[in-house]
């Protein structure tokens, strides 16, 4: 779930108003990382999960152009995404309405094209703004490639999974090589900015409740199971970290088969899910529902994860 201005524009809007302002190079053998599937699920506050429907259906609409380059930092060629003539004048026409809203900005009522007009990011702009329509000073939102700011709901289950991640190589108090690749490869998939990873890592440091790797896998299996479908990418994923954590083929079909299954809910679960649902059908939580869900969560003692996950869950099936 997307908060604030963001939220009022679907994750396909916001992808197209992404790569407007992020074009692909012509005759140049490199791509910048935020026209890959990590920089895209960044910047339009998605979990990565959720990005290879939205550029199929994209892409389907003559939308988008593929190809692959070199992305600097990486392994191998990245598939990157950009916008055909079509696309463009989509983006451009999308662009244009949000520049006819009117925002408070400072007690004073102005037009968002006096706020774009100077900008080079659009999504980054707009994410100062609030549902209620008011300019602040700081983001409400930030992607999880900023080294800073609260992530959305959506992207919250990612930085759960890296943390507990983290927990896990922190057990004996240092990181192995082999460990610090395992994370590598995970925030690179989710385009997650060092720094970012690195108060992460930190937090997970203090934790004493470490989780077991079978535990963690399960996490990971229900994630890439939100929408009933393991993509390529994630699959090749998992299969690094099934490794890593010396996970056989017997038990990752009984942890698969876990996964599939429609997990438990306790009835205070259950009861939130449906409280949540409510909230959710105007696409926006406001900050009274916002509040009201925080006191519900320490009333009945959901966790983050638990919120976060229904969060993804629930979205899922809005965006379907």
């Amino acid at each position: 779930m997307v908060s604030g201005f963001l939220g009022t524009l679907t994750t396909e809007e916001r992808t197209l108003l992404h790569l407007l302002d992020h074009q692909l190079p012509e005759n140049n053998w490199e791509a910048p990382m935020e026209l890959t599937q990590a920089g895209i699920s960044a910047a339009v506050h998605v979990q990565r999960k959720h990005v290879p429907r939205t550029l199929k259906r994209l892409e389907e609409q003559a939308f988008l152009n593929t190809t692959s380059r070199h992305v600097p930092g990486a392994r191998q060629r990245r598939r990157v995404y950009s916008l055909t003539s079509e696309g463009r004048e989509r983006a451009q026409s999308i662009l244009k309405r949000v520049q006819s809203t009117s925002v408070q900005n400072n007690g004073q009522t102005v037009m968002l094209d006096s706020l774009l007009s100077g900008s080079q990011n659009t999504l980054e702009t707009l994410a100062h703004i609030d549902e209620h329509l008011v300019v602040h000073s700081e983001p409400v939102l930030s992607p999880v490639s900023h080294p800073e700011g609260s992530a959305s709901l959506d992207a919250q289950a990612g930085e759960a999974l890296v943390r507990r991640l983290f927990a896990r190589a922190w057990q004996d108090g240092r990181i192995t090589k082999d460990e610090q690749l395992l994370l590598n490869e995970v925030v690179d998939f989710l385009g997650m900015h060092p720094d970012r990873v690195r108060r992460l890592s930190n937090e997970a440091r203090r934790e004493i409740d470490v989780p077991p790797p079978e535990e963690i896998y399960l996490d990971m299996l229900r994630q890439a199971l939100v929408d009933g479908v393991i993509h390529e990418e994630e699959e090749v994923l998992l299969r690094t970290v099934q490794i890593a954590f010396d996970i056989d083929t017997k038990t990752h079909q009984r942890i698969l088969q876990q996964a599939l299954q429609q997990p438990y809910r306790t009835p205070e679960l259950e009861a939130y899910r449906s409280v949540l649902r409510t909230a959710l059908i105007d696409g926006v939580i406001t900050e009274d529902e916002s509040a009201m869900l925080e006191t519900l969560r320490k009333e009945t003692k959901i966790t983050d994860q638990e919120h976060a996950m229904l969060i993804a869950e629930l979205q899922d099936g809005i965006e379907g």
